[in-house]
């Protein structure tokens, strides 16, 4: 199995950069796909690859199959993965993403919240907020090779000075041995 990152769009989520493992699975439900491959092909079009990736991680959330994700299954998802979620903090993922208000996510909703990511809305936003938490001292602008030891550390991926320090050269592009917003953004490009 390798794993699937939850999606960057899942940002009113609490917890972001999750990783899910997923199995990678042949598709059962080509039968509902419009899609325009021909007879026997073995290749299948880009999109329902996508599509069907996408629910098979739409699955992971909805427990009872019923074809919708309510905020108790979103709560008991980042349960099962040790994450805490708040009924409130579910209930706004939910309000955010509900497109015909009956409280629940379906797939449709999933989908139209995965092409939003894949458009990149949001995206500057996010690298922003995690530049931040990176940085040396809040506001400064720079990432050195202590900082990032300090915050990987508490992420529980602890690091030697030194590895820091050269993560930090790979993508150093003036050579000062930090990192500015510009190289930060090129390296999680």
């Amino acid at each position: 199995m390798e794993p699937e990152i939850i999606p960057k769009s899942f940002r009113c989520f609490p917890h972001k950069g999750l990783k899910l493992t997923l199995p990678r699975l042949k598709s059962k439900s080509s039968s509902n796909s419009s899609s325009p491959r021909s007879p026997g092909s073995p290749i299948r079009p880009k999109n329902t690859r996508r599509e069907d990736e996408l629910r098979e991680v739409f699955r992971r959330f909805d427990n009872d199959n019923d074809g919708k994700i309510s905020a108790i299954e979103i709560r008991a998802y980042f349960g099962s993965i040790g994450e805490y979620m708040s009924h409130e903090e579910a209930k706004a993922v939910i309000d955010e993403l509900d497109g015909d208000g009956d409280e629940m996510i379906d797939f449709a909703d999933f989908m139209r919240l995965m092409k939003r990511d894949e458009d990149g809305h949001e995206e500057d936003e996010d690298v922003k907020a995690a530049f931040g938490m990176f940085e040396f001292e809040k506001g400064c602008g720079r990432i050195t090779a202590k900082s990032l030891q300090r915050v990987l550390s508490r992420l529980g991926e602890s690091r030697s000075f030194d590895e820091c320090a050269a993560m930090i050269r790979a993508f150093d592009v003036d050579g000062n041995g930090e990192l500015d917003f510009h190289e930060f953004h090129q390296m999680m490009a």
